[in-house]
């Protein structure tokens, strides 16, 4: 982004089925408004992953374009998502021992401490995408949710660390620098959607985000207000498409458009008596698809999703802690009924989570869809960043400020015991030249 644009973040969301590209405006109030907005059918993309360099480059530039075309900005860095089934997550614990010389925790502790956690031992070809710190320990203090300023000798963590292949986020990294833009950071796209739809009351009672893409599901778990537990399961709306396909034998963008118009995810709930015509292919007799073998189609398929999802939130360790149930969000969370279907499997609550919370455009605006969480969600993580770094820059002009202010207090001290010195010294070479002059 300009500098010189210090309220604009820029995003791009490189999904399965399509690239989003966002310029966001952050006003007075905090809330984003979205100026520049573009989105095209991804291509080269599989399940979160680049498989072809050239034709994932071409979408992504037609969508910035676009985007800054709309906005009348120009941007050099974006922040830009990733997913994909090499992603993994791991929890650690480290701690640091303060010196001696002082027993105040201070923000540099922290940052201490978090460095050290990109610097524990993982397999070759990963490499750490984000240390989220999930409580701290100070001396026997446990659960501590800020330390600094408490008072203490060892400050301790627990950390939620999630691992990616560096080939596939360097791969990311060169389609977005074949356009001509940086990545500031690539941040994990099940946290950016949980920042988009998820409230802090959600957070702190305990609740499930699970987004539902065209080639993954990512899941992130958090209670307490922490993250507790991030993965992404490799298949999503994807593979409905495919089944209902090759269940009724027609072409991928018919069982596409039977999927979003005419179906659903709980067969039961299917009329008996609807039949939809699909033309035949190439002059050959017409198929007529049943509303509810349709939705049988699809609710077999996503039982089948809503079980990986159970078991990546048994891993969590949290299943009995989500007093606020499940938020469904992603293109996938239109299907209809599918919220009923998730309730009915996991006797949790559940709610669509749309990215309105922190929008300040119209409620009826194409980008508040559960399908534009990632993308809100990625400008949302990179206003934070923004504003982090503002506040450092800010914190490190502080301190030079104070050392040039306690500089020049010493040089006017050396100056002035100087001059002190000197006038000393020259009273007393006047009482010796006048004792002189007497004898």
């Amino acid at each position: 982004m300009m500098r010189q644009k210090s309220n604009y973040v820029a995003a791009i969301d490189i999904g399965t089925t399509k690239i989003v590209s966002l310029i966001g405006k952050v006003n007075d109030d905090g809330k984003l408004d979205v100026v520049g907005m573009s989105k095209t059918v991804s291509k080269g993309i599989k399940k979160g992953v680049v498989l072809n360099i050239e034709e994932t480059v071409g979408a992504i530039r037609q969508t910035v374009d676009e985007a800054q075309k709309q906005a009348d900005l120009q941007f050099s860095d974006v922040f830009v998502g990733i997913a994909g089934q090499h992603i993994k997550s791991i929890k650690n614990r480290g701690y640091i021992n303060l010196g001696s010389d002082r027993d105040e925790i201070i923000q540099k502790d922290i940052d201490a401490l978090i460095a050290d956690m990109y610097k524990i031992p993982i397999d070759l070809g990963e490499e750490i995408i984000h240390v989220l710190p999930q409580n701290y320990i100070v001396d026997s203090e446990t659960g501590v949710k800020n330390p600094v300023g408490m008072s203490g000798r060892r400050l301790e963590a627990n950390f939620h660390i999630v691992i990616g292949q560096i080939a596939s986020a360097k791969n990311i990294e060169r389609c977005v620098n074949r356009v001509g833009l940086s990545v500031n950071q690539l941040i994990l796209e099940p946290l950016a959607s949980s920042s988009a739809v998820l409230t802090d009351d959600e957070k702190e009672a305990g609740v499930a985000l699970v987004d539902i893409g065209g080639g993954t599901t990512d899941v992130a778990v958090f209670y307490d207000d922490s993250i507790r537990h991030t993965a992404v399961i490799p298949f999503g709306g994807n593979v409905v498409t495919k089944d209902i396909k090759e269940g009724c034998k027609i072409l991928h963008r018919q069982a596409e458009a039977l999927k979003t118009q005419f179906g659903s995810a709980l067969g039961d709930l299917a009329p008996d008596d609807k039949v939809v015509t699909i033309p035949g292919i190439n002059g050959r007799e017409p198929k007529e698809i049943s509303f509810k073998n349709l939705a049988y189609i699809i609710q077999m398929r996503m039982e089948e999703i809503i079980d990986a999802v159970m078991f990546e939130i048994e891993n969590s360790g949290c299943m009995d802690k989500l007093s606020a149930g499940i938020v469904l969000t992603g293109g996938g969370a239109l299907l209809k009924h599918l919220a009923q279907l998730v309730r009915f499997h996991t006797g949790m609550d559940i709610r669509i989570g749309y990215p309105i919370e922190y929008l300040a455009g119209d409620p009826s605006d194409e980008i508040n869809k559960p399908q534009y969480a990632t993308s809100v969600g990625l400008l949302l993580k990179g206003w934070e960043i923004y504003k982090k770094e503002g506040m450092d820059e800010n914190e490190i002009e502080r301190k030079e400020t104070e050392e040039e202010d306690m500089l020049s207090e010493a040089e006017e001290n050396r100056i002035g015991s100087g001059i002190i010195a000197a006038f000393k010294k020259r009273i007393t070479d006047i009482f010796e030249e006048k004792g002189a002059d007497m004898e």
